[in-house]
């Protein structure tokens, strides 16, 4: 090396040197020369040019914590590869002077905290972390980071650190988790285990709970895996509230505790609320307004919250929020410009980062090393029930498709945006204006007008057949004065009033106060928005969602669909749906009047194809001649029906499949998924015919079904009952009238009911043991297995009607009924198939034999106590109801006022079972 380069590099060591002293002090260290050496000076020393042991040389910096030695920093010029000098700063961590080791810390015999820096790079490792390894870091930990990492060592020295405490975290408890949940935790912390990455991708259908499960995940890392601090970042300010109603309402699985009694969860709101939070909440906009030290408001700022700079932000060093503040950086909704432009934000943090959401693009993946540990789409979504499948309706008119023009001369109202003022003004020149400048620099209202009129007049023929009020409805406008325009209209074109359409954007009056209105009120049907409710806020019974603005990617219309997708428990819905018909939600509507749809990112629903029945795909599944197309349509339309199924339907449906109903609809989805056909063809290899392969995947998918005609005829059974056509085509003539007694229409009815009994034998429980046994005595779920099934269309029976039926045929040969009771439908079957001479109401002759056995107790001396004679009364009052009582039953109401088993233990005595028995044997004979 020549004299000149070696003091040219001399001078780039000390530029990087003057650096890095910027650095320690910024972090909070005190930098002496040796010769100035005062350990008191501050919690964190680092003393320049230290003289190591023989033979390991002189290091830059040699650390002090506490006045105990602790680490090194190895110096290097800018642009030096850092980690081609990792064997010197490793020389340095083992080569303590004698004299020093009994004031430091040692792990393995080496200081544990190693540094290389150049001044504009710095890396890290730490010897406590299990298989230490260099990281690159923003800037230095201050030293009571250092200090606390060394207190959780001496705590739990065999797992110092969290990456060592992620390799032995608890069981994971998966009964409140969706599978899908489980999946992407298990798939996060396998990852934090292994570290072969910093960050980690959960890709989840939208309204599968990615923030149920993102809080779960942080819950088990703050409380098992070491983490103290948790920055969750949302997409949106009003969205950090939703979120903050998650964590502090999240229910813990080991002691039912809510979350936010054993950890603090805040907004951010400055870097002073940090010290006391444990999970931070916030924009990544406010983040990087603290960073630069301010402090933000708590309220919704949307010039803050939705401020994109034109370039990528720089960030600096911040004292109050140094880089080691959080363990754990969430992204929600990762998919936006915070890879681009804010990217710096992110990685200023030393944490390890998972990124939630529905729609990854390239950039998202990249950002995350690829590092995808879990992924559920929107049709596996559908198939769980966890999301509903949608349909579209298409709005065109020629001024939305083309624009138009207006001449010279006319007169026009002109508004100002700013400050909404009307003027009229006479054009001088021809204005042209294309579909894209529609709502923009020209407003039409009679586009508009139209639009709304033709959703008003096809609401409830076409896009809601059978409906009679408007479903709750969000039309997505281009901005707040399109949106105001909208809402005008709507009320007109509805005659409705103010309590009808409202406007939920930030600018509106009370926004968050609307937005719950939206979701609780009956009387708000339509809510126009721009971008307040376009990403992560729950209006779970949105029906439709309209689009008058357009979307130019896939990730933001994912998020804008995916407001409509979300699933309500029947009850909840009808509360705020004042509609007799509506009675569930299966499905919902996207209202297309723009043409977002017709883009090429938007994939279409699983219901492909309107136009063929239930019906017909089944038959086509069982002769093997479904197409593509239509296994989509059977797993949409099968997955619609599973939701409105009672559980007791759903119970007999998994018991005649064979397993799970829903299983067979998540096969058909799996085998019409574009990355399920990709795998199976590589597994087949380059020479496999593509067409063989999906065939193969779709014949796999249909088998349970195809082989399953009592499967099929099941289904269509429970489709009558729960589906009601309105036909309003027809017109209807009458062909008879008669009076209420027929008794040749009662001869047909039992007629009809004898052969279902023989036709239905080999595959209805009831009706084998009743014919086979003779018994009266037949498991109540049976029973009611007989009497749902003959509920439903096209039979429609009831008890009641095949009795009557009885009493008009076989006259004194039936009793009548006084009371109807499930379990008569026992006393019809063994009358029908001739095991009674007579049609007797079951529980008469649970009555009367009870009797005999009371009268012959009582011949054979037994007598019974006016408190055993309850306890006998009531058993048989649930033999009468139920055609038999168990132990269990003892447990329930009426028993549990007298003390359930024990109470009937301590007044029966010890023969209470073998009385059970008895009663069981002697009344259901």
């Amino acid at each position: 090396m020549s004299l000149k380069s070696g003091d040219d590099r001399l001078a780039a060591e000390q530029r990087a040197r003057v650096l890095i002293d910027a650095q320690l002090t910024a972090a909070g260290w005190s930098v002496q020369d040796g010769g100035d050496l005062n350990l008191f000076a501050g919690s964190g020393v680092a003393v320049r040019e230290a003289v190591m042991a023989s033979g390991h040389g002189r290091t830059d910096y040699l650390l002090y914590v506490d006045r105990q030695v602790v680490g090194v920093i190895e110096a290097k010029p800018e642009g030096t590869t850092l980690s081609g000098v990792e064997w010197q700063s490793a020389m340095y961590a083992t080569g303590l002077p004698e004299a020093h080791r009994k004031r430091a810390v040692l792990v393995e015999d080496r200081l544990p905290f190693v540094f290389e820096a150049s001044g504009s790079e710095t890396h890290f490792t730490n010897g406590y972390d299990p298989d230490p390894r260099s990281r690159e870091v923003f800037s230095f930990p201050m030293p009571e980071t250092l200090a606390r990492v060394m207190r959780d060592a001496d705590a739990d020295p065999e797992r110092p650190t969290w990456r060592a405490k992620v390799a032995t975290l608890p069981e994971l408890d998966q009964v409140p988790l969706r599978p899908a949940q489980v999946l992407a935790i298990k798939g996060t912390e396998r990852s934090l285990a292994e570290q072969r990455f910093d960050r980690s991708l959960i890709q989840m259908a939208t309204g599968a709970g990615k923030t149920y499960t993102a809080v779960t995940l942080a819950y088990r890392l703050l409380k098992y895996g070491g983490f103290s601090k948790v920055l969750f970042l949302v997409d949106r300010n009003n969205l950090a509230d939703q979120t903050l109603a998650e964590f502090q309402n999240y229910t813990t699985p080991d002691d039912g505790r809510r979350f936010s009694e054993i950890y603090n969860v805040d907004k951010l709101t400055g870097a002073g609320m940090l010290a006391s939070s444990n999970v931070v909440i916030s924009t990544i906009q406010r983040v990087f307004k603290v960073l630069n030290g301010n402090e933000v408001p708590g309220t919704d700022d949307p010039q803050l919250d939705d401020w994109t700079p034109d370039s990528a932000v720089t960030v600096s060093y911040s004292p109050s929020m140094p880089p080691e503040t959080f363990d754990l950086v969430i992204v929600d909704e990762a998919h936006r410009s915070i890879y681009g432009v804010w990217r710096g934000v992110l990685e200023y943090f030393d944490a390890h980062m998972v990124g939630l959401t529905a729609t990854p693009g390239k950039q998202t993946f990249a950002f995350f090393r690829q590092n995808l540990v879990s992924s559920y789409t929107y049709q596996e979504s559908v198939a769980d029930q966890v999301n509903v499948d949608f349909d579209i309706y298409r709005i065109k008119t020629k001024v939305t498709h083309e624009g138009g023009t207006l001449p010279a001369g006319v007169f026009v109202p002109k508004v100002d945006k700013r400050t909404r003022v009307q003027r009229i003004e006479q054009i001088d020149e021809d204005v042209d204006y294309t579909a894209g400048q529609l709502d923009r620099a020209v407003t039409n209202p009679n586009q508009i007008r139209l639009v709304l009129e033709t959703f008003r007049d096809r609401l409830f023929t076409e896009i809601f057949p059978g409906r009679t009020a408007v479903p709750k409805t969000l039309i997505f406008a281009k901005d707040d004065a399109h949106a105001e325009q909208i809402v005008t209209l709507v009320r007109q074109v509805f005659g409705k009033g103010n309590e009808f359409a409202a406007k939920i954007t930030y600018a509106a009056n009370d926004p968050k106060g609307q937005l719950q209105a939206f979701r609780t009120s009956p009387k708000l049907r339509i809510a126009v928005t721009v971008d307040m409710i376009a990403t992560g806020t729950d209006v779970k019974p949105l029906e439709c969602v309209f689009f008058l603005r357009d979307v130019k990617t896939a990730q933001y219309f994912e998020q804008m669909k995916g407001r409509g997708a979300r699933t309500i428990a029947p009850a909840d819905f009808r509360a705020v749906t004042p509609d007799p018909a509506a009675k569930q939600k299966t499905r919902f509507v996207i209202v297309d009047a723009v043409g977002v749809t017709e883009h090429d990112f938007v994939e279409p629903p699983l219901n492909r194809d309107k136009s063929i029945s239930l019906e017909q795909l089944l038959k086509k599944t069982a002769n093997l001649t479904i197409t593509e197309d239509e296994v989509a349509t059977l797993a949409s339309r099968l997955s619609a029906l599973e939701l409105q199924l009672t559980p007791d339907e759903r119970t007999e449906l998994d018991k005649v499949a064979g397993g799970s109903l829903k299983q067979i609809v998540r096969g058909l989805v799996d085998a019409v998924d574009p990355d399920k056909q990709a795998a199976a063809l590589h597994e087949a290899g380059d020479g496999a015919n593509p067409a063989d392969v999906i065939d193969a995947l779709i014949e796999t998918a249909i088998e349970p079904l195809a082989g399953n005609p009592d499967l099929r005829t099941r289904i269509m059974e429970l489709r009558r009952t729960h589906d009601q056509i309105i036909d309003e085509y027809n017109a209807d003539e009458l062909l008879d009238a008669y009076g209420v007694v027929d008794p040749e229409r009662a001869r047909s009815l039992v007629e009809d009911w004898g052969q279902y009994l023989v036709t239905h034998r080999s595959e209805i429980t009831a009706i084998q043991i009743m014919d086979e046994a003779k018994s009266r005595r037949v498991p109540f779920e049976a029973i009611k297995e007989l009497a749902d099934r003959i509920a439903r269309p096209p039979r429609n029976w009831t008890m009641d009607l095949i009795w009557s039926a009885y009493e008009q045929v076989d006259g004194g040969r039936v009793r009548h009924r006084d009371k109807s009771r499930l379990t008569d439908v026992v006393s019809l079957v063994r009358y029908t198939l001739g095991a009674d001479p007579e049609l007797v109401p079951f529980a008469d002759t649970v009555q009367e034999r009870y009797a005999g056995w009371l009268l012959l107790q009582q011949q054979a001396g037994t007598q019974f106590t006016d408190t055993q004679r309850w306890w006998l009364d009531r058993m048989v009052d649930v033999i009468s109801n139920s055609a038999g009582i168990t132990a269990d039953d003892l447990d329930e109401a009426p028993f549990d006022e007298r003390g359930g088993i024990d109470g009937a233990l301590r007044d029966l005595g010890d023969e209470t079972g073998d009385l059970l028995e008895e009663l069981n044997e002697e009344l259901t004979a």
